[in-house]
């Protein structure tokens, strides 16, 4: 077929990218809600929004729903959908939808409306049922299609999302404007079933999870480590050749420091529960003078500020008791750029000095909610490849756009460069207790991301609100073989954190100044980067990447020798190469070597060790034939070199 006979790709907008989709989505969700309390009158609704690529509503319902119960609720929303019931907006006060609310025994909805401001607004599906609802919706139900939708799934959920509230069920579904769109959006559900990391990082023995260990906290198996380790020293490769220096820095660090750089203040919920099992019943009994001591052993500051001037008061026996048994004093680390100030404050650095380029592969921990885990994707604990450049404020637009050419390099030899776009995410002004720092700071810092990309003639669009708290970001979103987002790589200019650390330099004039801090990490997370490759390759990496490049299969046990002098060769070279010794049948072993995905398969025989050759079938190029062993040693060699295939 040619490319004029290509049929057109199908594009599948986010709810949030398409007012029409946002209207079909939640007037789907009504007519769900509707068709499940006319079908289970003893069931109970709570709230249905929409989401991205869909709906879902919640119900309190004292059986469990069950697939069978989908179809036979899918079919009684077609029938509403056909009765074309017109949706009506109503306004009422909150009275009167109090008195309404209470007339239907909806405990819920009742507990919805008290948070709610006057005008209340109602939706009704003509006179048959109505919700709480801010809107929007179509006109009438026959305006969905009911070929473009469909229910998908049963699942748990809190109410309000709070583990001590009552177990609800939630329904899902998605609807589309067309049949086409849905069955595009089917296809694809499919084929990131296929392509799930989850279920190909386990048949490809890369990781695993283990309930002991804890949820969202990956154990890597030597093949899977022998795939992190090679992204990772393809990363220090890059750097080194761009002057950057190693660092390592602890997993923990005093809450002060995190107090200094304001992320204790931004996400004190999202830190890992401190490392303190002691109750405040365990401190009763202390005294005064103990508990002091305590604290100062754990980095709890006595006392506390009691007016912005900074005067300060010794903190209460109860105060101390609080914090003690709050966090210790000390938190797993969720970042690592504090740590890295610490490092460049260590001794007074001159101009000369300047750039300084500090770069990690360190561990991090978020406590993300279980609800939010999602196999590699959405981890606990994870590896971000940062690096942190201080710079004078002269270096920085040098500095910025040689980062963003990293970036573009490291995205180009991962084969993700083919659809993917830069987001300049910037500080919403109209929200300024979101941001520390001035206005003149983050002026110029916004300001030298836009003239990199204007330099750079980047295509970008601009997300207001998605800024860091400290800083404005260039975020690098690329898109997968099945069209979803992913931020990889992010570069971030910060003019605060030097500030709120009082970091210095000293210039030519021998006055002390403020570095600039670029904050940088091309990967970000590289479990989230490894997930999302499994599923871009389907697992089979490029030869560069894959953790074995090669397998010898000798066709008898005769054999084995010679493949084992040729797998010397290639290990010496570091080539990740192996023979198969399990004497198996030549078709099983070549179907084994396929089945774990392996890019090059070396047949040997008694023809080829009389010839000093290997039979060579690749991934990409099919059988090629007898080549000599020189010659494949060689271009295994050059293609990993050159990040190629053989």
């Amino acid at each position: 077929m040619s490319n004029a006979e290509q049929p057109e790709k199908i594009h599948l907008p986010k709810t949030s990218e398409s007012e029409t989709l946002k209207k079909i989505r939640h007037t789907t969700s009504h007519v769900m809600a509707m068709a499940v309390q006319k079908l289970f009158p003893k069931v109970l609704v709570t709230i249905g929004p929409w989401i991205e690529n869909g709906f879902y509503y919640d119900f309190d319902s004292p059986d469990a729903f069950t697939d069978k119960d989908l179809k036979t609720i899918q079919r009684e929303m077609i029938k509403i959908v056909n009765q074309k019931l017109p949706v009506v907006r109503e306004e009422v006060t909150k009275a009167e939808a109090e008195s309404r609310i209470s007339a239907l025994n909806e405990p819920y909805k009742l507990e919805i409306l008290a948070g709610l401001q006057e005008p209340i607004t109602l939706y009704h599906l003509g006179d048959k049922w109505w919700d709480l609802c801010a809107g929007p919706h179509l006109e009438n139900t026959g305006d969905l299609n009911p070929k473009a939708f469909k229910l998908e799934a049963v699942a748990g959920a809190y109410w309000r999302g709070d583990e001590t509230k009552a177990q609800l069920q939630r329904i899902y579904g998605t609807a589309w404007e067309t049949p086409e769109q849905l069955a595009e959006y089917e296809r694809r559900k499919e084929e990131a079933i296929r392509r799930d990391h989850r279920k190909i990082g386990k048949e490809l023995g890369l990781f695993i999870f283990s309930e002991l260990v804890g949820p969202g906290l990956p154990l890597w198996t030597p093949k899977g480590t022998i795939l992190r380790s090679t992204l990772e020293e393809f990363l220090k490769k890059e750097q080194v050749q761009r002057g950057y220096l190693p660092v390592v820095t602890p997993h923990v660090g005093k809450v002060d420091l995190f107090k200094t750089s304001g992320h204790w203040q931004k996400y004190k919920d999202d830190l890992f529960p401190m490392m303190s099992s002691e109750g405040k019943e365990d401190f009763a009994d202390k005294s005064p003078e103990e508990l002091r001591q305590i604290s100062r052993q754990r980095g709890i500051a006595l006392d506390r500020e009691i007016s912005p001037d900074g005067d300060k008061v010794e903190k209460t026996t109860a105060e101390l008791i609080e914090e003690i048994t709050e966090y210790g004093g000390f938190a797993l680390k969720a970042m690592n750029c504090p740590f890295h100030t610490q490092i460049y404050k260590s001794e007074l650095r001159s101009y000369r000095d300047l750039p300084m380029r500090l770069a990690e592969f360190g561990t991090v921990y978020r406590y993300e909610k279980s609800g939010e885990l999602g196999g590699l994707t959405r981890v606990r604990g994870f590896t971000q490849d940062d690096a942190h450049l201080f710079v004078t404020p002269e270096q920085l637009d040098s500095e910025f756009l040689d980062v963003v050419d990293l970036i573009f390099s490291v995205i180009k030899k991962l084969k993700l460069d083919s659809n993917f776009q830069v987001r300049l995410s910037f500080r919403d002004p109209e929200i300024k207790d979101k941001y520390i720092g001035t206005d003149e700071a983050w002026d110029k810092a916004e300001g030298a991301i836009r003239r990199a990309v204007e330099k750079l003639g980047i295509d970008h669009f601009l997300g207001i609100g998605e800024a860091a708290f400290y800083g404005p970001k260039l975020d690098f979103i690329v898109r997968d073989a099945l069209d979803r987002e992913w931020q990889l790589g992010t570069v971030q200019v910060d003019y605060n954190l030097p500030e709120r650390f009082e970091l210095e330099y000293i210039d030519e004039h021998s006055s002390r100044q403020r570095p600039v801090m670029i904050h940088r990490a091309p990967f970000g997370s590289l479990e989230r980067l490894i997930g999302i490759l499994i599923e871009e390759y389907a697992g089979d990496f490029p030869l560069w990447m894959a953790p074995v490049q090669m397998r010898l299969v000798p066709v008898a046990q005769d054999f084995i020798p010679f493949a084992k002098e040729v797998c010397a060769k290639l290990l010496m070279l570091g080539v990740r190469a192996e023979v198969d010794t399990s004497n198996e049948r030549l078709g099983k072993m070549v179907r084994n070597a396929e089945k774990e995905k392996i890019p090059v398969v070396g047949i040997v025989g008694g023809k080829e060790v009389e010839d000093n050759t290997i039979s060579i079938r690749t991934r990409i190029g099919g059988e090629l034939g007898a080549i000599s062993v020189d010659e494949v040693v060689k271009r295994m060699v050059d293609s990993i070199a050159n990040f190629s295939d053989f």
